[in-house]
């Protein structure tokens, strides 16, 4: 069979998965979630991924997400559902994906044991063969491909493309050179780390030029400027808005394990978007850590207003040391 190549154009949407007061997921608040963030353009929406709480879905719920997703975005840009984990449970989750109209997948690292580089791709293999849907390769964990094991999943056409969540540059580069060794003009290479708008200025170098954005889930408008001014070579302002809104952003989610997730869900109910708690193990922000995401997205609208030009010292926490980080609250 011959998989149609993804084209992604506009930065990588990663909604959340609102749940309810009772803990299940909200189907409708995630329909309003995607609604109101598809008209700044993002080039893919990946539902019930890593930004969606993937590892605390149960396939069902993760399938019906990716369903809803399907049925609000209509076809305007490609949706990549997540899936991952135990063989059993990602070939599952790829059926149904297929079922619910997904055009990719998003291939989470397996779950808790990691083996040799011919059995992952043996287990990418495996779950490609489960159904007609392209796949995405996530690097990362328990998912570690060496260039050579990307040279042998580049003969498979299902598979069309490579997120990076390690940060190994280096080795990032090795894969990026054997997958066009391998012939393969049409893989999509994504920068996967958190908070990726501050690391891809690098990763452009290597021949990764997409990546995943979760404070697009949160506030698009700031992230659509900051793919806007990176598409157009516009640095001044991108390192204005890396400087005033994603490093203070980055130092606070760095405090406490899972923040990359925990703070976008915090981000939305703080914009009137009742998208619930984090399912355990993630913890939710403190009242206070809440205070300073408060300032930090303030700062970040502010900087859309007037155009990524620093707003008054007193609006943006930024330029506070990371250890006076407190002394930033509102």
């Amino acid at each position: 069979m011959t998989t149609p190549a993804l084209a992604f154009d506009g930065v990588l949407f990663f909604p959340v998965t609102p749940f309810d007061a009772d803990g299940r997921v909200d189907l409708d608040v995630l329909g309003e979630h995607l609604e109101t963030r598809l008209p700044f353009g993002p080039g893919g929406v990946f539902p019930a991924c890593g930004t969606g709480e993937f590892h605390a879905l149960s396939a069902s719920e993760a399938i019906a997400v990716v369903r809803a997703s399907v049925d609000v975005v209509a076809g305007r840009v490609p949706v990549v559902a997540g899936a991952g984990g135990p063989l059993g449970h990602a070939i599952e989750l790829a059926r149904g994906a297929a079922e619910a109209g997904a055009d990719a997948l998003l291939l989470l690292p397996p779950y808790l044991v990691s083996g040799t580089a011919a059995g992952l791709v043996a287990w990418v293999e495996a779950v490609a063969a489960a159904s007609e849907l392209a796949v995405i390769v996530y690097h990362r964990a328990t998912a570690r491909y060496t260039a050579d094991a990307v040279t042998r999943l580049a003969a498979n056409p299902k598979v069309v493309g490579f997120k990076d969540g390690t940060g190994d540059i280096g080795l990032a580069q090795e894969i990026v050179l054997a997958a066009e060794a391998a012939g393969r003009d049409d893989w999509a290479f994504f920068n996967g780390l958190l908070t990726a708008e501050l690391s891809q200025g690098a990763y452009r170098g290597i021949g990764i030029p997409l990546y995943s954005s979760a404070a697009f889930a949160m506030i698009p408008e700031l992230a659509a400027m900051h793919h806007r001014a990176y598409i157009d070579g516009d640095e001044t302002t991108r390192m204005s808005l890396l400087r005033e809104f994603y490093t203070p952003l980055v130092r606070l989610r760095d405090e406490t394990p899972g923040f990359g997730v925990s703070l976008i869900k915090a981000g939305l109910r703080l914009r009137g978007l009742p998208v619930g708690s984090v399912r355990p193990p993630l913890v939710d922000p403190t009242p206070e850590q809440e205070r300073r995401l408060a300032a930090i997205l303030d700062c970040g609208l502010a900087l859309v207003e007037l155009g990524g030009t620093r707003p008054a010292a007193s609006t943006c926490p930024s330029t506070a040391p990371a250890d006076a980080a407190g002394a930033a609250s509102r």
